[in-house]
């Protein structure tokens, strides 16, 4: 029985974050942490086989490859189907694919195209999860309360992913890859199951459409449409892809002739992760008025990792780089996941979502591939010195676009109730009232 006492007693959940972004806050962290350690258990299944860095590189392309093709289609099809039923298909689909890859790792029969084929297959599934994901997430918060939750999802999420890619990687050296796969298949299963427990009956059914090719069309409009969202896009379709060769292509062969090999390099990963949890927990605190000049602001510093590689700087200093251009980019992906929730119409966030997430990827695969010939056509300094350098570039010319810089935060009024929501106004006297991305 329920006493007075306990009704008076104070839940130990914060009032914005309601039953739905408990669910997709909790479904992210089990996903991240065991996603993180299954990328490098597949680096290493395929080595196992008898493979070489050029076919881990088949592997890891596969995966990109569908991600980058279904994106668009995944964005339309989550603003026309319930999206919680989307993002449990897509981990239906990740676990299976994940389980499969496992056995035939762990069976020892495992072959390149087999690999190949399971890794195109998570890809697809992540294609049409992430625009779900990031639609539902900003369905689920209030405006008001929208940066607070996006931050604390964020942190959560980089700590999980931080944690998880430690602890695959010691389960690969103690337990093998084949089970870290496994894991991993387990986390999409348990994952899935929290998914299936939201509630959707807070976003108005969808109006009867022309197709899919209408939808699509409608959200280019959206987002052509507003000239801070395309230039930022635009932007991060150039800084994600140098700073992706940077990381991937040009880190590991500076840390093997400059600062001691891998141990160092891991290390300097691992301090931009805590650099991310700590951006998101400044900002659980911080709400800068202009969202988009704070964020685009902190988008300069990604420019520095590349210079200290070039120069290249000891071990230190580097970490110490790594760390704050983490808490930067972390204060962007906050401001920026505020501003999509405040500009942006709900039926129409998982398109514009995806739109989002197809310009910041489709450039990467181009760029780790041009990132070897650049270094033999100009040598690896001047290289990491023209990732920095366009970095700077297109961040300050983002800047000269009026509505980045005046672009302000304010309050949305809350249009229907969303279930769950422990901050929210009664929809009626009986009724208990309610309201994704990402290197």
């Amino acid at each position: 029985m329920t006493s007075a006492a306990d009704l008076r007693r104070p839940s130990r959940r914060p009032s914005w974050a309601g039953r739905n972004y408990t669910l997709l806050t909790a479904a992210a962290v089990v996903t991240n942490l065991g996603s993180q350690g299954a990328l490098i258990a597949a680096a290493f299944a395929v080595l196992e086989t008898g493979g070489d860095g050029g076919d881990v590189g088949l592997v890891a392309a596969a995966r990109t490859l569908p991600l980058v093709l279904f994106l668009l289609i995944g964005g339309a099809v989550a603003d026309r189907l319930p999206r919680h039923r989307v993002m449990v298909a897509a981990n239906a689909l990740n676990c299976v694919s994940q389980a499969v890859f496992a056995v035939l790792v762990i069976s020892g029969e495992a072959r390149l195209w087999q690999m190949m084929l399971l890794s195109a297959l998570g890809g697809t599934g992540q294609a049409f999860f992430n625009p779900a994901a990031e639609g539902m997430l900003m369905s689920s918060v209030r405006g008001e309360q929208a940066s607070r939750a996006f931050a604390m999802f964020r942190m959560a999420m980089q700590g999980a992913g931080l944690g998880g890619a430690a602890l695959g990687g010691v389960l690969v050296a103690v337990i093998g890859p084949g089970w870290v796969l496994a894991v991993d298949a387990v986390a999409f299963a348990v994952a899935g199951a929290l998914r299936s427990f939201l509630d959707v009956s807070h976003i108005p059914p969808r109006e009867p459409g022309g197709g899919l090719f209408a939808d699509l069309r409608d959200g280019w409009r959206e987002f052509v449409g507003r000239p801070w969202l395309w230039t930022i896009v635009a932007q991060f379709s150039v800084v994600v892809a140098v700073v992706g060769a940077a990381d991937a292509v040009y880190g590991p062969l500076v840390a093997r002739d400059s600062l001691g090999g891998a141990g160092p390099w891991g290390l300097a990963l691992g301090a931009f992760g805590a650099g991310t949890v700590g951006g998101a927990l400044l900002m659980t605190r911080w709400k800068p008025r202009r969202l988009l000049f704070a964020g685009t602001l902190c988008v300069f510093p990604l420019a520095a990792p590349a210079a200290a590689l070039a120069v290249p700087v000891p071990v230190g200093p580097l970490y110490a780089v790594m760390f704050v251009s983490g808490l930067a980019i972390e204060v962007f992906g906050v401001s920026w996941m505020t501003a999509l929730h405040q500009e942006i119409p709900e039926d129409k966030l998982s398109r514009v979502s995806a739109y989002d997430w197809f310009g910041s990827i489709a450039m990467v695969p181009l760029a780790t591939a041009l990132a070897g010939p650049a270094e033999q056509a100009f040598g690896r300094t001047p290289a990491l010195w023209g990732c920095a350098t366009l970095v700077v570039v297109v961040t300050a010319a983002v800047l000269c676009v009026p509505d980045v810089r005046n672009l302000t935060r304010r309050t949305r009024p809350v249009a229907q109730g969303i279930p769950g929501s422990a901050d929210a106004e009664p929809a009626s006297a009986d009724a208990e009232g309610s309201a994704g991305r990402l290197g």
